[in-house]
């Protein structure tokens, strides 16, 4: 029996592109006719056969984007969904939302299901188990197999697609030199998002901070794990054993016991501690008593930007679009958790 070409491989063969063998073998008034003939006929030896749903071409749109976020319940997360439901409404297309549960292989089975005709193009965040390995093979197939991706926020560098990041490193400095400014000189930094690339240049940035302000890394007060598992007893353990006057804190689940662990320890926030926390949910801006100072990143306008690069790519008449990676800046809001200059 014969062995099924595939896109790519006639692609690679006839040194075309993906997207110009599936318009020539679906007939598409973009490619001429004997090209069509050439890369017809080849694929008819290489017993070329398309996918049982069909092949997802920009003349033969689903009209239906993919997103696929790590976690449902991060407030983050829904504020991005949002921007990108309304302006995919906005344009006629409609949203199927995944969720990859942090898990490599979820987030990969997902990108392989819905690229197999049921959406054009995806908008991710990838998966912490993703991160951890360094494995984005998965994602690299499926652009290259002709379905765009737009990744935000957790992004994979050595991916080539259109991205949309916020100032992680620059917010992170912006946020402890904040503290440093307010008098702090014991900041502590508590992290159990490690393995993320947004937890690692957060780090970057807090001890570019004090580095500028000739301030010594203590070990001691600076805590990173990949995982909110004894998160608390952790904290506990620092504030039982250190004097700390600030705290930054990299994810709205270490706000939050940063929070709670400096008030249940005895401190004045913010009197005798100042926290500043990477989030900006409900939570923190609500629920909580203090209320928390918090980097906000603007979620929902990063949803709408990803959901404009993809749509603009999918609807663009170009086929060598260049790849964009678009910085949002975040915004220090100021809240009841830190005292005013």
């Amino acid at each position: 029996m014969k062995v099924r070409a595939t896109l790519k491989q006639i692609a690679k063969e006839l040194n075309v592109s993906v997207s110009t063998v599936s318009k020539a073998l679906n007939d598409s008034p973009e490619i001429s006719e004997l090209t069509k003939i050439k890369i017809k006929e080849y694929a008819k030896l290489k017993n070329y056969k398309p996918n049982v749903i069909g092949l997802n071409l920009k003349n033969r749109k689903t009209k239906t984007i993919g997103v696929i976020i790590p976690n449902i319940l991060n407030s983050f997360f829904a504020k991005v969904f949002s921007g990108i439901e309304k302006v995919a409404d906005e344009k006629g297309y409609n949203v199927i939302m995944c969720i990859s549960n942090e898990s490599l292989e979820k987030e990969a089975h997902t990108l392989e299901m819905l690229s197999n005709g049921t959406i054009d193009g995806f908008i991710v965040s990838v998966s912490e188990e993703a991160q951890k390995n360094q494995e984005y093979s998965h994602f690299s197939a499926i652009i290259t197999d002709g379905t765009p991706i737009v990744m935000f926020d957790r992004i994979a560098d050595g991916v080539e697609c259109d991205k949309v990041i916020v100032d992680d490193f620059d917010s992170a400095l912006n946020a402890t030199q904040h503290l440093i400014d307010l008098g702090c000189k014991n900041i502590a930094l508590f992290s159990s998002v490690d393995n993320l690339s947004v937890g690692k240049l957060r780090v970057e940035g807090y001890l570019k901070a004090l580095e500028n302000n000739s301030i010594p890394i203590n070990n001691e007060i600076i805590l990173r794990t990949d995982s909110d598992e004894n998160l608390n007893n952790l904290i506990e353990t620092i504030f039982d054993t250190n004097t700390i006057d600030g705290v930054f804190a990299l994810d709205e689940n270490d706000s939050v016991a940063a929070l709670k662990i400096g008030l249940k320890k005895g401190y004045k926030i913010p009197e005798d501690l100042s926290i500043i926390g990477f989030a900006d949910g409900i939570l923190a801006s609500r629920r909580l008593s203090p209320s928390l100072t918090t980097v906000s990143q603007h979620g929902i306008e990063i949803g709408e930007v990803a959901a404009k690069l993809l749509i603009d790519r999918l609807e663009s008449k170009e086929e060598h679009v260049p790849y964009e990676t678009v910085v949002i800046k975040t915004k220090l809001k100021e809240r009841e958790s830190t005292r005013s200059l």
